[in-house]
């Protein structure tokens, strides 16, 4: 898992152009959103938009859930691999 940890870490720096950020400036643990990293709900659509294509998997905007999926890189990590499973 840490290692798709890492990728996820990469991905929002690449998606979000967040210059000046490395993958180990990101806490796996802290929120994405608000107070950890910063990131807004245009973040998220963006950051969505990756993720899905990434690692071809289902993301529903009508899913109450899925703002907890996105909660922090360990839950989105958690997100992805259940999908994976799934298929």
């Amino acid at each position: 898992m840490q290692q798709l940890n890492m990728e996820i870490k990469q991905l929002i720096i690449d998606t979000l152009n967040l210059e000046g950020i490395k993958t180990e400036d990101i806490d796996t643990d802290a929120p994405l959103f608000g107070d950890g990293l910063g990131l807004d709900s245009i973040d998220a659509l963006e950051l969505g938009l990756a993720v899905k294509s990434r690692y071809n998997i289902v993301l529903s905007a009508e899913n109450q859930e899925i703002r907890q999926h996105f909660f922090s890189v360990a839950t989105l990590s958690a997100y992805i691999r259940s999908q994976q499973a799934a298929r």
